[in-house]
């Protein structure tokens, strides 16, 4: 993927005094503890990243957004979740919070810097089997989707997204899993696309964990499988 194609302007709502730490894979997120977020097997860990299998899971997602900002796509997206997960909804069924919210980047290589974005709620068990519909939302099935993440601290920003996103790019230089992604992505008109999740609220100052998820298709994995949530 060429990062360097993506221009996310630094926004002003960034939080000022955001942390990085280095590396944190294969850490729970202290949030999973505490709600529901969705299951997966850990099928490899390499240095720097490590390979996901999530099974079935379902999650309602926003009608793609416009913006020049990671940061305010984000809360534009999940102000829309959050009255959704509030009631407003076909049902008028309350839902339970879960983790990740999860972003979608679209980036575009256009001369004014807009970027697209889908935000996504992962649907709680007790609401999967009828999740409620609401305008201006879809669900999205994942039947069995494999995802190569990389997890780092602190407060997501419009800066630091790509500078993540291009070093789990890096770490899987040259390995079977970035030729397994390529071949997934080699049918996609959007390649460049990649996933950040976000495990914490915003009011939350320590312990905070995201990732980057370049999520893909495999139809054969033979390999050890460790159940890690």
């Amino acid at each position: 993927m060429a990062v360097s194609k993506m221009c996310f302007s630094f926004s002003l709502f960034t939080v000022i005094f955001w942390v990085s730490l280095s590396s944190i894979n294969g850490a729970l997120p202290p949030s999973c503890k505490s709600i529901e977020c969705p299951s997966y097997a850990t099928i490899h860990e390499g240095d720097g990243f490590e390979i996901r299998r999530y099974n079935f899971s379902l999650w309602v997602s926003t009608s793609p957004i416009q913006d020049v900002s990671f940061v305010s796509a984000t809360r534009t997206g999940f102000l829309e979740l959050f009255d959704y997960i509030q009631g407003k909804n076909k049902y008028g069924t309350k839902i339970e919070m879960t983790a990740p919210v999860m972003t979608e980047v679209f980036p575009s290589s256009g001369p004014f810097c807009a970027s697209e974005f889908v935000v996504s709620f992962y649907v709680p068990g007790a609401n999967q089997a009828d999740p409620p519909p609401a305008q201006g939302l879809q669900a999205q099935k994942w039947v069995k989707k494999f995802a190569a993440v990389r997890q780092f601290g602190g407060f997501v920003s419009d800066y630091n997204i790509g500078q993540e996103a291009s070093k789990l790019h890096a770490s899987l230089l040259g390995s079977k899993w970035s030729t397994a992604i390529a071949k997934s992505k080699s049918h996609d008109d959007k390649p460049d696309v990649f996933t950040v999740a976000q495990y914490n609220s915003p009011f939350e100052f320590s312990g905070r964990v995201n990732e980057i998820w370049l999520l893909f298709d495999m139809q054969d994995v033979s390999m050890h499988i460790k159940v890690t949530i």
